[in-house]
């Protein structure tokens, strides 16, 4: 059957009837099918919808407010520190800085080309500010002159108009009022570096710049820093601060921490050594309590606040008397006479001798077998000498007959009881520990058998023996407190707030005395007292209230350059290490010092005097808390 096909008046031929009717019926199809997917998709989009919405709410409205809404810390006012009498050590102070805004300074170069016309800009200054810069955004400020003096702040007052984006901040900073009285006792804060943050919480010290780096500073760095605030803060896409909302969580201050340190008594101590290298450490012996420390020399620490500059650290770094030397913690000296009270108690102690028995000092001591002489002090030697004169008089003979009978085995673990040969525990971190010869000590050194001649010479304090000030400082106060040992520390009370008095800490639970039979310790304790009164140091002992006990001590030492050896001194009469040690009162100390100077003639002439100089400073301040002890009805 044909198809019909029809032709328009215009001549155009149109489909077939049935053509027209499958092309209809197509389009119905996929119409349908199109609604279909479109359907679908409503509805696929409605579950997504109803799923971010109901499911996803509360997680997405979170992610939401991460993106609108900013935590931003609050950095925390570092807590104070004073001396037990409260004279400020360590203090936070206003000072200003001046900081540059990128986005609103346009070109930076050129803003700070043309600040350095008004401002000193040093090339350390530009440095730090295009590292920190790359950590900001362009609409933060970023610090480029710090401590503004109130000159530069005029002068810049003066020329503000033709620096946009260029202000002055205020801001505080630590300070450190006595300067270098302190610095190896106090220490310093400075710039948190990539070594801080990786031993410090980064949450606590998101908006800290500084940490403690020596000292006190460093070693209570938790009790100061506080504790971190934060406060919210709207922003836009680019993170830009639109308002602050509420709810704002204030920052805790940090403790304020009082000393056992006494001011006056230090910087006494570092008058009196006259620019001379040395240190100078007093302990109270009842309970370990430091009353001072002194490293001379010293450096100024408010210099490493906010970055030392290359030339002043490259000047300390290149001082012949090593300014940044700790010597109290890292000295090494060796003791010589100052140990012989120690080695005479050790004879004692260990029943090679009683106190009345005596030794023939005729100038010269020989090992028995062996030719070689061991000296004493003067030609001719003392005499017949007991304990307390030998003592007194620092008879070298006597040291030198009971340290051999000893052996260095019983002389190594004896004085091991009084902290030789280890860290005293000093809350202060990077303590050395010295050396107490011994025979274990010098095979892991040196890989050789120990001799006779050695343990002779160690009884005299010399040899191998190595000390630092406040390890014998230690030594001292545990002989003065009849041999009951406390740890020495320096942090005394803690206050918490702003209101409340300060707390006093509790101190550790006394320990068992080292010595174990008190007769022996009064038999040394005379012959100390004799070493004011008529031995060695008879020249400062004199006119003082109470009676002192003491022990000079002097040390040839020799430096080497190249293979030429040579003294230490420049002078031939100071080419001594000398030292001096002493406690009083006598039978009931209540201080105990030492003095160590690098280069002297001897203990005696030397170190004594700036003991003794520390003594007259202590005296007032002792007797009045004798009056007032005794006014309570207290001992």
């Amino acid at each position: 059957m044909k198809r019909l096909r029809w032709t328009s008046r215009r001549g155009h031929a149109h489909k077939p009837i049935g053509e027209a009717r499958v092309e209809a019926a197509t389009f119905a199809r996929r119409a349908l099918a199109g609604f279909a997917l479109i359907t679908l998709c409503l509805i696929g989009l409605g579950l997504r919808f109803a799923y971010l919405q109901v499911r996803e709410h509360a997680r997405l409205s979170a992610r939401s407010d991460a993106n609108r809404i900013l935590t931003r810390p609050l950095a925390p006012a570092r807590g104070l520190i004073y001396d037990r009498n409260g004279v400020l050590l360590a203090e936070n102070v206003a000072a200003f800085r001046l900081e540059v805004t990128a986005e609103q300074a346009g070109d930076v170069q050129d803003t700070v080309r043309r600040l350095a016309e008004v401002l000193p800009v040093s090339d350390e200054d530009i440095s730090r500010y295009n590292t920190l810069r790359k950590r900001k955004r362009s609409y933060e400020g970023v610090p480029l002159r710090l401590k503004l003096s109130e000159e530069e702040i005029a002068r810049f007052s003066v020329n503000r108009w033709a620096f946009p984006g260029v202000d002055v901040v205020p801001y505080l900073t630590r300070a450190y009022p006595l300067g270098a009285e302190f610095a190896h006792t106090v220490g310093y804060v400075g710039r948190i570096d990539e070594n801080d943050l990786a031993r410090l919480d980064a949450n606590q010290y998101a908006a800290t710049t500084h940490v403690g780096k020596t000292g006190i500073e460093r070693s209570y760095e938790q009790r100061l820093h506080g504790q971190v605030g934060y406060e919210k803060v709207e922003v836009n896409a680019d993170h830009r601060p639109l308002r602050v909302l509420p709810g704002r969580v204030a920052p805790v201050p940090g403790d304020t921490l009082y000393l056992s340190i006494d001011a006056r008594l230090q910087e006494a101590a570092e008058a009196a050594f006259q620019g001379r290298a040395g240190a100078a450490v007093a302990i109270d012996p009842r309970n370990g309590e430091l009353l001072a420390m002194v490293s001379v020399p010293s450096f100024d620490p408010n210099l490493f606040v906010n970055g030392i500059s290359s030339a002043d650290y490259r000047t300390l770094l290149d001082a012949p008397d090593k300014p940044l030397l700790n010597r109290l913690l890292r000295g090494t000296y060796t003791p010589g006479s100052t140990i012989k009270p120690f080695v005479g108690l050790a004879g004692l102690e260990l029943g090679l001798r009683r106190p009345e028995d005596t030794v023939l000092s005729t100038g010269e001591f020989f090992i028995p077998g062996q030719s070689r002489a061991y000296r004493d002090d003067v030609r001719g030697g003392f005499g017949r000498v007991d304990l307390v004169q030998a003592i007194a008089r620092s008879v070298n003979t006597y040291f030198y007959s009971v340290s051999l009978d000893m052996g260095i085995d019983r002389f190594s673990a004896y004085l091991s009881r009084f902290g030789f040969g280890q860290a005293t525990g000093v809350d202060l971190i990077g303590e050395g520990s010295g050396v107490l010869p011994s025979r274990e000590w010098k095979r892991a050194r040196f890989n050789q058998p120990w001799y006779p001649g050695e343990t002779v010479i160690a009884g005299i304090g010399q040899g191998y023996w190595i000390v630092t000030p406040l390890q014998l400082a230690n030594a001292v106060a545990t002989l003065a407190a009849r041999g009951v040992p406390h740890t020495p520390h320096l942090l005394r009370a803690v206050q918490d707030d702003g209101t409340s008095a300060p707390r006093l800490l509790p101190l550790a639970p006394e320990q068992a005395s080292v010595i174990d039979h008190p007769a022996n310790w009064q038999a040394v304790q005379r012959g100390m007292v004799e070493v004011l009164q008529a031995g060695t140091a008879r020249a400062v002992g004199g006119d003082f209230p109470y009676p002192i006990a003491g022990k000079t001590g002097t040390a040839e030492r020799y430096s080497r350059t190249d293979e030429t050896w040579t003294s230490i001194s420049a002078s031939p009469i100071e080419r001594h290490q000398v030292l001096f040690e002493c406690f009083t009162p006598a039978d009931n100390p209540r201080i105990a010092i030492i003095v160590a100077l690098e280069a002297g003639r001897s203990g005696a002439s030397d170190a004594a005097p700036i003991a003794r100089h520390m003594l007259d400073v202590w005296l007032p301040g002792d007797q009045q808390r004798q009056r007032e002890a005794l006014a309570g009805g207290h001992p």
